[in-house]
């Protein structure tokens, strides 16, 4: 694609620091009917979209189920709940959650349940739930006060120009980055595409054409150079990045060795407002238990998944399997993992800079297993062993971002100790703290000694999942995604700030989505339903406009795996 020039970006800001003023007075029914117009566009282009997708990655069209989810699923869920959210807030003044679904932890802590959203979600996630935990502090009594962001407050936020410099793995990591900016934090904003998947910017921009014929959008595309014009632009006044903490630390600090020093004295050369969502060292922590073999086959496809949906492409894929190694059914369970990944087709490493990132995590292996068939311009699935919880492993430091996956054995007996010590490792070795995944069965988890409780309460993550990726919150809309707070600007790792959000939590903290340890049949978001992209696709269209007869189609599709 070609890229905008330094005139054409002048020439939007202005147009969008002229209407920063007008976003602010539109009003909610106006901001609602926005939203489900966003929805129907999205829908409309779907199609197409995942067609270029699957094309630009390299794979066939039986590939196309991980981008309906992570692209046209995600973003017409998004902008459905949030509809229905600003639509309670208009008719009643505050957002609609139940006073039954606010709650309050052992200690005090606030949590919010945002799932089943609805009637339909009862249906389509059976035995699912997610709560968000809001920061601790909070008074239940003052819990209501912490939703609904600046709508339920009485004054709309002062005026501003977002930037927003969109990822490459995902189609609708940036659209939703600018629902956010535009519905939740009230900005106007420019996009500008990754170089990696700009072949989304004219379907996105179709998407958004009436925003843009406002004046409360604008789009750009190009190269660094493009990005660094954009974040230091005077009429930018916030910034929001999903990459890498590298990509993050140069827009902050600068290059080379002076950007080095500038981070190690926490001087930075961009002086705004900057969220970002970075990746992770994605963990899944297996608790011993007794499983059955339909158990243990589920819960190997269950991780292979997490493994190589999107060719590991993902920032919340998993990176490292915590086994416990006293489990009885450790190496029936690895072994079934491996079988898996070893049946994989061969696909192209489409994103830049894998084969560096690759070498780098396996360097340090003791043992490199690599499954699967190889094709000149792929990566195979590999699992490195040999890893101990006192290992210091590249890939514990870096996201190797690619099929990989490092295999750590931690020694304690029991499940309630070996849970204890792997909480600690991923809290404590781990970089990142964006998600964290938890599989337990239910007889181990009712066990009082096991403490699952305590570990999701003690798991520093933005998202976990307890027998569900923790990548879930990402495509339910309703949940924030984002990393734990507390990060510092100059040690970052998975970023600052939150975004989806459709329940409109003001102060979260963590994000815990609980499922049915067993998922049958096979859930069309795992890369082993053979018809997982009719059926996602059959999904989006439920997603846009909710009835028995599009969920009539979805379940047809579904429930033959």
């Amino acid at each position: 694609m070609t890229g905008t020039s330094f005139e054409a970006i002048d020439a939007a800001l202005e147009t969008l620091a002229r209407r920063a003023p007008a976003w602010a007075l539109v009003s909610i029914d106006e901001r609602v009917a926005m939203l489900r117009d966003l929805g129907e566009r999205f829908l409309a282009v779907g199609d197409d979209l995942v067609a270029d997708a699957v094309r630009a990655k390299g794979v066939d069209a039986s590939y196309g189920g991980e981008d309906w989810v992570a692209g046209p699923i995600s973003f017409i869920r998004t902008c459905r709940f949030l509809a229905d959210t600003l639509e309670g807030i208009a008719r009643t003044g505050r957002v609609p959650i139940s006073d039954d679904a606010i709650g309050v932890r052992p200690d005090g802590q606030v949590t919010v349940e945002v799932m089943p959203g609805d009637r339909w979600d009862r249906i389509q996630y059976r035995g699912w739930s997610a709560e968000v935990w809001m920061q601790p502090g909070i008074p239940l009594a003052e819990a209501r006060g912490h939703l609904g962001g600046f709508y339920t407050k009485g004054e709309a936020p002062a005026p501003a120009v977002a930037a927003i410099l969109g990822a490459g793995n995902v189609s609708s990591i940036a659209p939703l980055d600018l629902v956010h900016k535009l519905f939740v934090e009230g900005d106007v904003a420019i996009v500008k595409f990754s170089p990696v998947n700009d072949y989304i910017g004219p379907y996105i921009e179709h998407v958004f054409a009436p925003l843009v014929s406002a004046g409360f959008v604008r789009f750009a595309y190009g190269h660094a150079e493009v990005g660094e014009h954009l974040v230091q632009h005077p009429l930018v006044d916030e910034v929001h990045i999903t990459g890498s903490e590298h990509t993050y630390d140069v827009i902050v600090f600068g290059k080379g060795e002076a950007g080095r020093e500038r981070k190690a004295s926490d001087d930075p050369v961009l002086h705004k407002r900057l969220t970002s969502e970075l990746g992770n060292v994605s963990p899944v922590i297996v608790v011993p238990g007794k499983w059955s073999r339909r158990a243990l086959d589920w819960q190997a496809r269950h991780v292979a998944t997490q493994m190589v949906q999107n060719a590991g492409y993902n920032c919340n894929a998993a990176k490292v399997m915590v086994l416990p190694e006293r489990w009885p059914q450790r190496e029936e369970f690895l072994d079934a993992v491996m079988a898996l990944l070893a049946q994989r087709p061969a696909r192209p490493a489409y994103y830049p800079g894998s084969e560096a990132r690759y070498a780098r995590a396996i360097a340090d292996a003791p043992i490199v297993r690599r499954l699967g068939p190889e094709a000149g311009d792929s990566l195979p699935p590999t699992l490195l062993e040999g890893l101990t919880a006192d290992s210091t492993a590249a890939v514990f430091q870096e996201e190797a971002f690619c099929q990989l996956l490092a295999v750590v054995d931690v020694p304690e007996a029991t499940p309630g100790r070996f849970l204890s010590a792997a909480v600690d490792f991923c809290n404590d070795r781990l970089r990142g703290t964006l998600n964290a995944t938890v599989i337990v069965d239910p007889d181990t988890a009712r066990a009082a000694d096991t403490g699952v409780a305590r570990a999701v309460a003690t798991l520093r993550y933005g998202s976990i999942g307890v027998n569900v990726w923790a990548a879930a919150a990402f495509p339910l809309g309703v949940t924030p995604w984002g990393a734990f707070p507390g990060h510092r600007r100059n040690d970052v790792q998975s970023g600052i700030g939150f975004v989806h959000n459709a329940r409109l939590v003001d102060d979260p903290q963590k994000t815990v989505i609980r499922a049915p340890f067993v998922m049958t049949p096979t859930p069309p978001w795992s890369v082993f339903h053979r018809r997982s992209t009719a059926t996602l696709r059959a999904v989006a269209r439920f997603e846009a406009d909710p009835g028995p007869v599009r969920l009539a189609a979805v379940l047809a599709r579904a429930l033959r795996p």
